[in-house]
């Protein structure tokens, strides 16, 4: 029963081993006899497959279903679109979603360090996708009738899917980064290689989107580097508000977004 519910290398906590009938008295023999391992109090898992932050977060999406997103820089780099990415992987892992992870998410054993981010601050449709993922996996391609404009599976090790922002929602949420955890110089290297990105999806992820920061960064990276898809986007349709807003200190105004960017960033190469 339980190698049919709980995969190799994935946890689940104690409410949801108690949902599935493991007691707490059962679940204390099954540890003492080695069937189950405790990785942090609270958290089990079967002693075979290693337990890394992708299986953690797969068994929090598709097991436990909270609904949480890998976005952000992390999201793009797992779909190779970040800008020098570390061969031993992410250092921070991007969490979006209506409520945090629980709390000994943070307490596992990994190198890397996971950062949340409340999503209805950035948009406010719907964040997640529209049911939960399962382990039966799913392609690398956009499962767009199942997830929309905002996610979608990537197939991992043994077929699990994990669930991320597509490019485009997550080249957004970068933006929303500055200046305070990304800086100009390194947004700027990935902006530039995102030259196929959807016009359609960033229509509709720019009209939801709640940051006249992030719109009006987005449309300033775009027009720098020249990307074709700007032309087949309704700006007339995308509010930009009204105002300055001082992003960098000392920096150059730009008269047309009303917003400060660095003077030594150099031209677009």
């Amino acid at each position: 029963m339980l190698e049919r519910t709980l995969p190799d290398g994935l946890l689940v906590d104690a409410a949801w081993m108690e949902q599935h009938g493991y007691s707490t008295s059962l679940r204390s023999q099954y540890v003492a006899a080695g069937w189950l391992v405790q990785p942090v109090r609270g958290t089990y898992k079967r002693p075979l497959g290693k337990l890394t932050w992708e299986r953690a977060v797969i068994s929090l999406q598709a097991l436990m279903k909270h609904p949480l997103i890998v976005g952000g820089r992390t999201a793009l780099e797992l779909q190779g679109l970040g800008h020098y990415v570390s061969a031993s992987g992410p250092a921070s892992i991007h969490l979006h979603g209506d409520e945090p992870p629980p709390g000994w998410l943070a307490k596992l054993p990994f190198k890397e360090r996971f950062i949340f981010h409340k999503a209805q601050t950035l948009f406010s449709a719907t964040t997640t996708a529209e049911g939960p993922l399962s382990l039966a996996g799913g392609d690398d391609g956009d499962d767009h009738e199942r997830t929309g404009d905002h996610v979608r599976p990537l197939t991992m090790s043994a077929h699990w899917p994990l669930l991320v922002s597509t490019p485009e929602r997550a080249f957004l949420e970068l933006l929303d980064e500055l200046p305070k955890r990304e800086t100009f110089h390194n947004v700027d290297m990935i902006a530039e290689g995102l030259r196929s990105l959807s016009p359609a999806r960033l229509q509709r992820l720019l009209e939801d989107c709640r940051s006249v920061k992030v719109k009006r960064l987005f449309f300033w990276f775009a027009e720098r580097h020249g990307h074709r898809w700007l032309n087949r986007i309704d700006r007339d349709r995308v509010s930009l508000g009204s105002g300055k807003r001082m992003l960098v200190k000392g920096g150059r105004l730009d008269p047309k977004y009303l917003i400060t960017v660095p003077e030594d960033l150099g031209a677009p190469v």
